[in-house]
């Protein structure tokens, strides 16, 4: 027996009986609907840069408080721990992540750059993506979370942000770096 697909009327009343039960609805790259003090239904839009963070397991930790510092700063920050649904096809997921991202952020460590796997692999497709943008057009941003090097064919072309030794000053000059490629998209 084949699955029917769902329907937007059956998508509206689970959306419809979450906020009902005060719980709040996030759909990714849209944004939240909740249950407002006075019984009212509320919209938050997510209007932030869309911005893919790519990493390696064991650097988890740092690209976590890179990820709610985007999030803090009003960016709208994707990484796989934060939104991949069980039961997601996560290759798919993740290239379409990519794909409909505004930014991809490669996060370089000793681990990141000597390490072959998923890493290498996003790094190569987000690479293959950022040839359809304009040449001008930001796309690639790398940050560097400890002194390690950066892939030549993108240290020779491309500026990379250190989080490193001045963490809060990086976030800052990352942030302002974000926030100016947001105003050409």
């Amino acid at each position: 027996m084949a699955k029917q697909p769902v329907t937007n009327e059956q998508i509206s009343r689970i959306v419809l009986d979450c906020l009902r039960e005060g719980r709040s609805v996030e759909i990714d790259g849209l944004g939240v609907f909740a249950l407002g003090g006075s019984g009212e239904f509320r919209f938050e839009p997510r209007n932030g840069l869309r911005v893919f963070l790519a990493y390696v397991e064991e650097d988890k930790a740092q690209v976590i408080e890179v990820y709610e510092a985007l999030e803090d700063a009003g960016f709208s920050p994707w990484m796989d721990k934060k939104r991949l649904l069980a039961g997601q096809n996560w290759p798919r997921a993740i290239e379409q992540a990519i794909r409909g991202s505004d930014i991809f952020m490669p996060c370089f460590s000793r681990r990141a750059t000597q390490k072959r796997g998923r890493f290498q692999s996003e790094l190569r497709f987000a690479l293959s993506c950022a040839e359809l943008h304009p040449i001008d057009e930001t796309f690639l941003m790398p940050v560097r979370l400890e002194e390690c090097e950066v892939p030549p064919a993108i240290a020779a072309n491309i500026q990379y942000v250190d989080l490193f030794p001045d963490w809060e000053g990086a976030i800052r000059r990352l942030i302002k770096a974000l926030a100016k490629a947001g105003r050409r998209a």
